[in-house]
């Protein structure tokens, strides 16, 4: 029997009312608009300069964050090439609603940074261990002691010692740069809460520039271009620091061995982004795709917070922009309308349908604005994708009979989530790259980790080249 989910109410219902759905469906697609993106940046630049202001670029680091090592490693090349003037901050770990799985994070921030630090041309040691907290405290006792120059300085060799667990370095780097009292680390932190709280979010490794959040090496691309497009590049005909790493197709062999499992989700606007993405490529690539789905994380009883969910919807629309995708003309399909498309999907499986079944979904609820609570937003979805709607209005009549947590659907999404924290995930989209022998040999999460995927594919299949060719 599927597990029952409980209702958190606020920004995390999982069945709002007729009224509240369309004011929120309204709200996120004034908030994902271009033009509003663009007007808060123009607004942003014309208060710049009726001030004479520099172009201040607020950064937020959290000492035990394996994203927040490697943005410090960016932070002298970002500050030297644009010219701006870096304001840092140190936090703590978010906290609350806003870190469902706080464990789950923290090893995800380890093991996904020293995935993705190599083709970033950074350092990040790899392996899962958390750091030793005498050794978090003793970074942070250093980085409170500085200025911003020095912060700049010493920032990516203090968080080198303390990824690597070098205790005699931590020690050195200490006895050079100096160490702060713990009333002093204390209250920079508290100050870097606070000044973070103001500012409406949540996290560490975190760019801030002119009322936008940047999210780490990941994001720092749409903050070169935005610098750039200000005149603030000094070397305007280099490559960008941190480019949006494409998704190169996979070249050679088949990688028809492979197997790759996509957690996705009815209501996540990064599934949304990526979807039919990573069907093309799956396509493309001669990979076996096993189609995963998981039930949004507020249905499955995970807190959320406004602020949260305003950051991930305009994020999302700043990444479908960028690679393409339309995205922004919402109408939310949370509770009632998730739950039905859930219910025909065994059927549309049996008739080879569910990735059309789930990609027009995902376009209707997050590119059409079209109400998949009616009748005839659904039907739209179901003809969309090749099935017959009297079929699935029998399916859903049949549905409504049966008592929550006994439908076959929920077992299918519930063992599926079990998967998806097995792998040390919780989130969508997220992958799983399995070998011909069943074996995982790549588990991430984010729409942004594809580029990875497909590099790791790509490695793979010259090792079994090498393997067959020495055999």
């Amino acid at each position: 029997m599927a597990q029952a989910f409980k209702e958190q109410g606020g920004a995390a219902t999982m069945d709002p009312g007729r009224l509240l759905r369309w004011l929120t469906s309204k709200v996120m697609t004034r908030v994902c608009a271009p033009q509003r993106l663009q007007a808060r940046r123009d607004k942003a630049e014309a208060a710049r300069q009726r001030d004479g202001a520099a172009h201040v670029v607020e950064y937020f680091h959290q000492v035990d964050d394996g994203y927040s090592h490697l943005a410090a490693q960016m932070l002298g090349a970002l500050a030297g090439r644009y010219g701006i003037e870096l304001v840092v901050h140190l936090v703590s770990a978010p906290s609350g609603d806003n870190v469902p799985e706080p464990e789950l994070l923290a090893r995800l921030s380890r093991v996904d940074a020293a995935l993705i630090a190599p083709h970033f041309n950074l350092r990040f040691p790899a392996g899962d261990t958390a750091p030793a907290p005498e050794l978090v405290e003793q970074a942070s006792a250093i980085l409170c002691a500085q200025s911003t120059s020095g912060f700049l300085a010493c920032a990516a060799e203090v968080g080198q010692a303390l990824w690597a667990g070098d205790r005699a370095r931590m020690q050195a780097l200490a006895t050079r740069w100096g160490s702060a009292s713990g009333d002093l680390v204390a209250e920079r932190i508290a100050a870097g809460n606070t000044r973070r709280r103001q500012l409406k979010h949540y996290s560490g490794a975190m760019f801030f520039y002119g009322d936008e959040w940047y999210w780490g090496v990941d994001r720092l691309y749409h903050l070169e271009r935005r610098l750039a497009e200000l005149g603030a590049d000094q070397l305007p005909t280099n490559p960008a620091l941190a480019p949006r790493l494409p998704v190169e197709p996979v070249q050679g062999a088949s990688a028809s061995s492979l197997t790759l499992e996509f957690f996705a989700s009815l209501r996540s606007p990064y599934t949304a982004v990526c979807f039919d993405r990573v069907v093309a490529f799956a396509r493309a690539a001669g990979i076996k795709l096993v189609l995963r789905p998981v039930l949004p994380m507020v249905m499955r009883g995970v807190p959320a917070t406004r602020e949260k969910g305003m950051y991930i919807f305009t994020d999302a629309a700043r990444e479908a922009r960028a690679a393409g995708v339309a995205f922004g003309n919402f109408y939310d399909p949370i509770g009632d309308p998730v739950r039905r498309a859930y219910a025909l999907y065994p059927w549309a499986c049996k008739q080879g349908r569910e990735v059309e079944l789930m990609s027009c979904f995902l376009r209707a609820a997050f590119a059409e604005g079209i109400n998949t609570n009616k009748d005839r937003g659904l039907r739209y979805v179901v003809e969309q994708a090749g099935l017959d709607w009297q079929q699935a209005q029998d399916i859903l009549t049949a549905d409504a009979r049966t008592p929550q947590g006994e439908r076959d659907w929920e077992n299918v999404l519930e063992g599926n989530r079990e998967v998806l924290y097995q792998a040390g995930l919780w989130g969508v989209p997220s992958f799983r790259l399995l070998d011909q022998n069943g074996r995982e040999q790549l588990a991430v999460w984010g729409q942004d980790r594809l580029w990875l995927v497909a590099r790791t594919i790509q490695q793979l299949l010259a090792e079994q080249h090498v393997a067959g060719t020495t055999e």
